[in-house]
């Protein structure tokens, strides 16, 4: 476990890091620095000249080198907070029936059947869809696919409350994980909605193909050691079956839930399936429903606020207070044993606060890539649930309950900032019901049939690294055609679609 801890730091450390460096190397580099000196300051520096000394010439000098740094902090601020114009448009095609709409469904609901499966969301399919089929600018088609993925999200965790633990009397949805992560996810997506007005899309390009590329293999390393474990007990069942053929019994296979103690009991059966009530822990739930609410609250009231004024910082601050209070009251409780991840089995582990606060920053970095890209925070949470021992088919239940929350959190953000048109989003909504609903319902029947729950980490890494792939080519296009048109590559401006957002809701 300590091993696993050390790697994931180092890599969400770095990711991190980077995404810091990346921010003020190229605000520096793009930023217009006005002259050190103006045509005034010119004049009058030329008479001190003339009448000063070597050493006041010297203090001068100084002066214009410590004046340049200013600027240049002056600069990083200056794109983030001032008043101007924002220089991006818009572009929303007209919605009418044709190939583009067949062809780009067609896709979207392939894409939101694999991503309910991972529990991932599918956004890494979505936004590639959205922008090269469809004819979206690439900041609509990430709130659209967050609508997606809020509609595909929803239909999953229909679903799933019907299901159990594979091998535990448990709810497949982990209550206790959706507590630690779930209010930092949201913490994570409103900082990342910011980001996403905000950031160049170079930028995000760079940042998307190293996270999602390092995920994906970590995914597909998970899966392949998975797959062993579950040969090996298939193994182990032949041969008990075999040897117990005279007594005329049958052995029932379970699904490998990740790496189970060797005296797990299987307690239920793969198609059983209970009460939607059985499985709701009512108090976890309404404390999860309380973040939600909270948020939404912060982000209503928010929008009456003057722009980048006191009161409109003061309450995105508050979000804070709202997401640690939930979550470290969790993980205190997790450090002291009076609440314990049950869906994990028989393998008990002491958790240390390091750990805990260790993931809830990683929370935090989903939610900001999940804002940021219009994508599912499962594309974190996934492969870090396997990583913490989470049988692979809790992990995608789990996720995707969570990102039920983020990902409605998000849509709301993005409406009121009106950056997607509400008759196409309605319609990818509905298709990406469907289409999650769907692809849970088949692949569940294929775990039954191959015995084998690997089959959704390796789904989780494809869908990864196809959104990789999908995800890095169109951004790399894009820059490149804005480098051949000389257009801005800066930052954006986030006080003036502040300044929008105030006027259309007031």
């Amino acid at each position: 476990m300590g091993g696993r801890l050390e790697s994931w730091g180092w890599w969400v450390g770095g990711m991190l890091l980077l995404c810091l460096s990346l921010a003020l190397e190229s605000e520096v580099v793009l930023a217009n620095r006005p002259l050190a000196s103006s045509p005034h300051e010119m004049g009058s520096s030329s008479i001190s000249i003339s009448t000063s000394t070597s050493s006041s010439s010297s203090t001068n000098h100084n002066k214009i080198i410590e004046k340049d740094h200013k600027y240049i902090l002056a600069n990083i601020f200056h794109s983030l907070f001032d008043n101007g114009d924002s220089s991006y448009t818009h572009v929303w095609p007209d919605m009418e029936f044709g190939w583009r709409v067949v062809l780009g469904s067609t896709i979207g609901f392939l894409g939101a059947a694999l991503g309910s499966i991972g529990g991932v969301g599918g956004g890494g399919i979505f936004v590639p869809m959205l922008t090269l089929i469809i004819g979206f600018d690439p900041k609509t088609s990430t709130a659209i696919s967050k609508c997606m993925i809020m509609g595909a999200a929803g239909s999953t965790v229909y679903y799933n409350l019907r299901l159990r633990h594979p091998t535990l009397e448990l709810p497949i949805i982990d209550y206790d994980l959706a507590l630690l992560f779930q209010p930092m996810l949201m913490l994570g997506i409103s900082i990342g909605v910011a980001f996403n007005v905000i950031f160049p899309d170079w930028m995000v390009t760079v940042l998307l193909i190293i996270l999602f590329l390092g995920t994906s293999t970590k995914a597909l390393f998970k899966g392949i050691e998975t797959w062993k474990k579950e040969s090996i007990l298939k193994k182990e069942a032949a041969k008990l079956l075999t040897s117990q053929s005279n007594e005329s019994q049958k052995l029932a296979y379970k699904p490998l839930p990740g790496a189970p103690a060797a005296n797990a009991q299987v307690l239920s059966s793969p198609d059983d399936e209970v009460p939607i009530k059985e499985n709701i822990y009512w108090k976890e739930f309404m404390l999860l429903l309380f973040v939600w609410v909270a948020f939404l609250a912060v982000q209503i009231i928010k929008t009456y606020a003057t722009t980048c004024s006191i009161e409109y910082w003061v309450l995105n601050a508050l979000q804070v207070p709202i997401a640690l209070s939930v979550t470290l009251c969790e993980a205190i409780n997790l450090c002291k044993g009076k609440r314990t991840i049950a869906s994990r089995g028989k393998q008990d582990i002491r958790w240390k606060m390091h750990q805990l606060l260790f993931y809830c920053c990683c929370g935090v970095l989903a939610g900001i890539v999940g804002g940021l890209l219009g994508l599912g925070g499962g594309f974190i949470l996934g492969p870090l649930f396997l990583e913490m021992g989470v049988p692979p088919q809790v992990a995608s239940a789990t996720s995707t309950f969570v990102m039920t929350f983020s990902s409605s959190m998000s849509v709301i953000q993005y409406y009121l900032l009106d950056r997607f048109p509400v008759p196409y989003a309605a319609y990818f909504v509905f298709l990406a019901t469907v289409a999650a609903f769907t692809g849970q319902h088949i692949v569940r029947r294929l775990i039954v049939l191959l015995g084998r729950a690997s089959l959704i980490i390796f789904i989780l890494a494809l869908t990864i690294f196809v959104s990789a792939i999908s995800l890095g080519g169109v951004g790399i296009a894009h820059m490149v055609e804005k480098l051949e048109r000389k257009e801005h590559m800066g930052f954006e401006n986030l006080c003036y679609h502040s300044k929008s957002l105030q006027f259309k809701v007031l």
